[in-house]
């Protein structure tokens, strides 16, 4: 009998506006692997949720939605991930900044998770992946070859988002997105399902004072050492 094929699993984890998604999809591409933004699975049910007028902070409510989600995920010849519910494109709705405020809340509600996380585990085992997310290294790919925790200080991280949002021309007040990023960073650690944290076997990459580009040759230096490419 042949044995099993062996795929690799990088989890990628860390605060939000860390720059983890642009970072895990451009390292993704450079090695050829399915990069796997969990973040956008959490903000399709959010939105759901959002759209459907049921209030974020009733576990019950957002519980009872679930069965009515089919959520899928596709990729465009550009290699972005795209998301589905029940067949709509929602690739673009889920940024609405009113579903960022959603996500965070829906994301800590113990059914939201349970039902996502074997849709997560299942691409992990059919692809070699970078999967980014707050938990992956601790609760969804435990077993995860290189676990990578990226961060970066608030201050940083709400001057990146005031700085792309500007540059999309919806800009916002710096000192409002500091706080909603603060806001985030407690809400996302002090959860009791699932909270932020760094994995006790993950490198620890803070890039507050690096590019992109520098971060990006940090992350793929470190995945190439630990899994000898």
């Amino acid at each position: 009998m042949s044995e099993e094929k062996k795929f690799f699993a990088v989890a990628l984890d860390g605060p939000s506006g860390a720059g983890k998604s642009t970072i895990a999809r451009n390292a993704a591409k450079e090695l050829g692997f399915l990069y796997v933004d969990t973040g956008a699975i959490y903000r399709s049910v959010a939105y759901s949720v959002w759209q459907k007028g049921i209030d974020p902070k009733n576990p019950e409510a957002v519980a009872a939605l679930l069965p009515e989600l089919v959520i899928t995920i596709g990729y465009g010849e550009d290699g972005l991930q795209r998301m589905y519910v029940n067949g709509a494109d929602v690739t673009a709705e889920i940024r609405l900044p009113e579903v960022s405020l959603y996500a965070s809340q829906v994301s800590a509600i113990p059914a939201v998770r349970a039902f996502l996380l074997e849709m997560q585990r299942d691409m992990a085992a059919k692809d070699n992946v970078i999967m980014d997310g707050r938990d992956i290294g601790t609760v969804v790919l435990p077993g995860a070859d290189v676990k990578i925790f990226l961060t970066a200080s608030a201050e940083e991280r709400a001057k990146r988002r005031y700085r792309d949002l500007r540059e999309q021309g919806t800009p916002q007040d710096y000192g409002v997105i500091l706080v909603e990023i603060e806001e985030r960073d407690y809400n996302d650690s002090h959860r009791e399902t699932a909270p932020l944290k760094c994995a006790e076997d993950a490198v620890k990459l803070d890039t507050s004072s690096l590019s992109f580009e520098e971060s990006k040759e940090k992350v793929l230096q470190i995945i190439k050492e630990r899994l000898h490419l």
